[in-house]
């Protein structure tokens, strides 16, 4: 059944770069979570393009954690929204890759262990892009960032990505869930379930960042979707202590395509790309015994 969007905006006129997968997440979960809600946001994107003064562009209440504190200050405001007898609120995070699986891993990892009634949302953008483009540990293997440049003997990042995903789901987590912006229908659903979830609810969106992938701004949704198609992202949910998939690819399109539309993965030679192939069937073997 299709979840009828509030028609409000509760994000708008921020600064971000054109065709911001980041940008959107936030948008669209908030008109899911709708006007009682609380957000708070670590120094990074959306902080920096939603609080510029004198504009703020969030039409909720909205707070800047410091970087490390995302998880803990939701934990504290749910605690807090409780004690007032607060009713029917959302309370929701949003980080980028480097703000929870590099800095913000610990507060998160702590809330997770408390079951606190919150929602952390990672739009993941596969680098600090706020900062100019370095490597994160979300960054993917041979991607170029300005921490990880091209050369002849080093092509890129040398990095696998970190699987917050599974990390999370290790802790017993309530609800944790990969989506992106690639197929905005599934994201949406996510968000829903994970409001009525009682305790904490994790989902990690890929949201491609034009700026640092080197695409042009009106294919962020194309390029999100075909890392689904060509088995780079995948869509499930951990859910009672069991793992599902929500979208299969019956055969993979191709990755070498995916890669070269983007000019941080131009540089990649047939070598690098066959060991990015072997990678991803490797994990979707891994994927299977989990969740098929």
């Amino acid at each position: 059944m299709a979840i009828k969007l509030d028609q409000e905006e509760y994000f708008y006129g921020h600064k971000g770069c054109g065709g911001c997968g980041g940008s959107l997440a936030v948008r669209l979960a908030l008109k899911v979570l709708g006007p009682n809600t609380f957000v708070v946001l670590p120094a990074g994107c959306m902080s920096a393009v939603g609080f510029v003064y004198p504009q703020l562009c969030f039409g909720v209440n909205a707070l800047i954690s410091p970087f490390a504190s995302t998880a803990a200050m939701l934990s504290g405001i749910s605690v807090a929204a409780k004690a007032k007898g607060f009713k029917d609120v959302n309370v929701v995070g949003f980080a980028g890759d480097g703000g929870t699986a590099d800095i913000g891993l610990q507060a998160l990892s702590g809330a997770i262990d408390r079951d606190d009634k919150i929602i952390y949302i990672c739009y993941d953008n596969e680098a600090y892009m706020n900062t100019g483009v370095q490597q994160s540990s979300l960054t993917p293997y041979g991607a170029k960032t300005t921490t990880t440049p091209a050369g002849d003997h080093i092509h890129g990042s040398k990095n696998i990505k970190k699987d917050m995903f599974d990390i999370v789901a290790a802790h017993r987590i309530k609800y944790a869930a990969t989506a992106s912006m690639g197929n905005i229908p599934d994201y949406i659903k996510k968000v829903e379930k994970a409001s009525k979830v009682q305790g904490t609810s994790y989902i990690h969106v890929a949201a491609p960042c034009p700026t640092g992938w080197g695409i042009e701004s009106s294919d962020t949704i194309a390029i999100a979707r075909e890392a689904i198609e060509c088995g780079l992202w995948y869509l499930a949910e951990y859910e009672n202590g069991e793992y599902k998939f929500n979208q299969s690819p019956k055969a993979f399109s191709s990755v070498e395509d995916y890669l070269k539309k983007q000019s941080r993965f131009k540089h990649l030679n047939e070598e690098d790309i066959a060991r990015i192939i072997e990678e991803r069937d490797v994990k979707w073997e891994e994927l299977k015994k989990k969740l098929l």
